[in-house]
């Protein structure tokens, strides 16, 4: 199962702020505390299930799009 982003790695290089249970912390808009990082899925929200990964995965991509973009032409 999931335990956690690996840890030392890259987003404690980074220096992305982790949560007590050592998910990434992020805005409403999957960034985290790092420019221009951001984060989806069990990264974001610990173990869960793949659905709620792929929805985020979608959710953060639109995110992205909007940030280069200014816009997005992608679902909600």
């Amino acid at each position: 199962g999931f335990a956690g982003v690996t840890r030392p790695g890259l987003i404690e290089k980074l220096g992305a702020r982790l949560d007590a249970r050592g998910n990434i912390i992020t805005n409403e808009h999957y960034e985290s505390s790092v420019e221009n990082v951001f984060v989806a899925g069990d990264a974001r929200r610990g173990a869960s299930l793949i659905v709620w990964a792929i929805a985020e995965g979608r959710r953060a991509a639109r995110a992205i799009d909007e940030r280069l973009m200014g816009a997005s032409l992608l679902p909600h």
